[in-house]
């Protein structure tokens, strides 16, 4: 007793010495049970200064990539894992159960990398694998020693084109080495050494087919992989597909790396191959699953072997302390199955990024790059194309970017000159009559030369602006194709679209007019006036954008104006908080004098009796014949023009509805969904 009370009437302890003396301790706990009760999922408590920035920056507790969390591990060693026997080599002493065990291996290391692909370390991911990180132990065992060295190179050469690319995001670990053996002498002979390994597997197949047809019980003149003779063509399948599939997406990846995209065509063929073996390695999981020990098998949604059962060689916190300062803990790897989906993506991904017809003309690039982008494609394609676009800061690696633009511009010779490429006003577009006088000031026909230079320096200053607004474009849809905007926004951000979408046509019509009207003669102007007011159809394709924008901001708006039931909390009730989807085209002053109370002013006129009188949606009908004939050998353009044509189709129905029920009618219901396009919603109306 006289214990007890003196340790409950000890003073406790100091506070640690980076924390002063002075500070006074506040006891938080009810304010977290309170969080706990009220918050709900994706919600976070923050203080005022907290930004976007802060939030990225933060340690997101129980996140598989930037929190390691815990597990315990036995070994704190690689060389008292292998002395404890969880590596062994041979893998088995029953060379039967030794090649099941390798095809374990193999598959595993399959899944590791497909996990790595999305985002994880190496060292919690691929180099969990004990005889990755000690190459020399498996010198004995051919099989095993082909297939690590390959999958160790194939992954110093993706690691080399991910960094080269940048196209990781900040939370991407992907780069990381951390130290790691990635890269060892002898690894260039690594081709050489699979190819012998399978030529010899690949002979032990066709011995067990002759076998079959001759009806022999023994194999001669060749050694069997295993003991079971009736069990060695199924093995001999099961290895060689597995093999092949690392020999050939090698090939990928080494092809693609070419320089000026020497490697495409080769790198397509190679593709296929491995489509096909991996349709192989799917066809063996049933034999592999019947070979093996039933009672050992895991379920599908987290085995990561075909034949469900764990391999031997792998510790996940193995290698925990080369983290950055974080509780190590294992990350959830793919499962096999989901393994073999990612890989079908990715490899689909690379068909697309080979099927580049290396098109040197601007327009056509960012046409291949969009459409590239609706496949989702994960961070390993994105870096490749990346590589291909742009290598030595050139196209492809054979066009300077200057050339690239002279052409989507048509502009004459004088940019081919090195004294304009220096321009600074070329480097940065700035400065402009500045920079020309004190450029070209003191040549030879001053006045012609500047008129020139003034002439090609306008139209620069238009194309830029017009490619700046197609890319804020670009950044706007984005947000619904990765989920960031809420119901509420959507007004907002429709609205925005609108007045982007109207400053590029308007920066399209004037390239399109300087370039008609370059060469004419003064008296030809008035000739072609008539021609000049008629725009190509991409003017009248955005024009339907900007009429569904237009039309969807004042519809949203009159709604929240109109109706009590549409009154939906939105974030948009400050200038400060617009800043969170549009802080960086604000920064650029895309557009210039855009503001929230510039949207503000608009939506709060905005009337359903006004959008009916002007029907947004049913002017887009009036424009649509036209372009279908325009496009009628495009099936692409048809298709997104169809979509266009039913989104405007379905919201006129819904606006026409609203307006005879009235908007403020208590049992009216309006939600928006995405059924006909990605990025344009359709108004849904029920009454309760």
């Amino acid at each position: 007793m006289e214990a007890s009370s003196s340790s409950t009437s000890s003073p406790p302890p100091p506070p640690p010495p980076s924390i002063p003396a002075s500070s006074a301790w506040a006891d938080a706990s009810p304010l977290l049970d309170a969080a706990c009760r009220d918050l709900q999922d994706g919600e976070l408590i923050h203080g005022e200064n907290f930004s976007l920035f802060g939030a990225m920056s933060a340690l997101e507790i129980m996140d598989p990539k930037m929190d390691c969390g815990i597990e315990k591990s036995g070994y704190y060693s690689i060389d008292e894992a292998i002395e404890d026997g969880i590596a062994p080599v041979p893998l088995s002493l029953d060379r039967t159960l030794d090649i099941q065990r390798t095809l374990d291996v193999m598959d595993h290391l399959f899944s590791c990398e497909a996990t790595w692909h999305k985002g994880h370390t190496l060292a919690q991911t691929v180099f969990t694998c004990i005889y990755l990180m000690r190459m020399e132990r498996t010198s004995s065992h051919a099989i095993l020693n082909s297939f690590c060295r390959i999958l160790r190179a194939t992954c110093y050469a993706v690691v080399s084109v991910v960094s080269t690319a940048r196209t990781h995001e900040e939370e991407d670990l992907f780069t990381m080495s951390f130290g790691l053996p990635l890269r060892d002498e002898g690894d260039e002979k690594c081709l050489s050494i699979l190819n012998s390994v399978e030529e010899t597997i690949a002979r032990q197949l066709r011995a067990c087919k002759a076998q079959a047809l001759s009806r022999k019980k023994t194999l001669e003149g060749l050694e069997s992989l295993q003991d079971n003779p009736d069990l060695e063509e199924d093995y001999c399948r099961a290895l060689l597909c597995r093999l092949r599939f690392r020999k050939h997406f090698y090939h990928v990846v080494t092809c693609l790396r070419k320089p000026h995209g020497r490697g495409l065509e080769l790198a397509r063929k190679h593709v296929a191959s491995c489509l096909t073996e991996l349709s192989l390695m799917l066809n063996s999981r049933d034999f592999l699953r019947s070979q093996s020990n039933n009672t050992q098998q895991q379920g599908d949604e987290i085995c990561t072997t075909a034949s469900g059962v764990r391999p031997v060689g792998f510790d996940a916190s193995l290698n925990s302390r080369l983290l950055s300062p974080a509780p190590p803990r294992a990350v959830k790897l793919l499962s096999w199955s989901d393994a073999i989906r990612y890989f079908e993506k990715l490899l689909r991904d690379l068909d697309i990024v080979c099927s580049s017809p290396l098109d040197p003309v601007l327009e056509n690039v960012l046409h291949f790059v969009v459409q590239f982008q609706k496949s989702v494609p994960d961070l390993v394609p994105r870096a490749f194309l990346q590589t291909l676009l742009v290598q030595d800061g050139k196209l492809y690696g054979r066009d300077l970017s200057c050339d690239v633009i002279s052409r989507a511009l048509s502009l004459p010779d004088i940019i081919g000159d090195k004294e304009f490429q220096m321009n600074e006003f070329v480097v940065q577009l700035g400065q402009l009559e500045f920079a020309l006088k004190r450029e070209f000031g003191e040549t030879r026909n001053v006045l012609l030369h500047e008129n020139m230079c003034m002439r090609v320096s306008k139209q620069l200053l238009v194309w830029t602006q017009e490619h700046t607004y197609w890319v804020a474009y670009r950044f706007l849809i984005l947000g619904f194709e990765l989920d960031l905007y809420s119901p509420s926004e959507y007004c907002m951000v429709y609205w925005y679209m609108y007045v982007v979408l109207m400053k590029l046509i308007e920066q399209m019509q004037l390239r399109i007019l300087a370039t008609r009207r370059k060469g004419k003669k003064k008296k030809d102007h008035s000739k072609d006036s008539s021609r000049d007011t008629a725009f190509p159809s991409s003017c009248l394709l955005l024009q339907c954008y900007v009429l569904l924008s237009e039309g969807l901001s004042m519809m949203l708006a009159a709604l929240r104006n109109e109706s009590n039931s549409f009154q939906l909390p939105s974030i948009f009730n400050s200038e400060q908080e617009v800043d969170w989807h549009f802080d960086l085209l604000q920064k650029a002053r895309l557009p210039e004098h855009i503001t929230y109370y510039s949207f503000r002013e608009s939506a709060s006129h905005a009337s359903i009796a006004d959008l009916t009188k002007y029907n947004f949606f049913k002017e887009i009908h009036k424009i649509t014949p036209s372009l279908r004939g325009s496009f009628a050998s495009e099936p692409e353009k048809l298709a997104e023009i169809r979509q266009i044509e039913q989104v405007a189709e379905h919201n006129r129905i819904a606006l026409n509805i609203i307006s005879q029920v009235g908007a403020g009618d208590p049992s009216l219901r309006v939600s928006f969904e995405f059924t006909h396009h990605p990025h344009f919603a359709v108004a849904v109306v029920k009454r309760s």
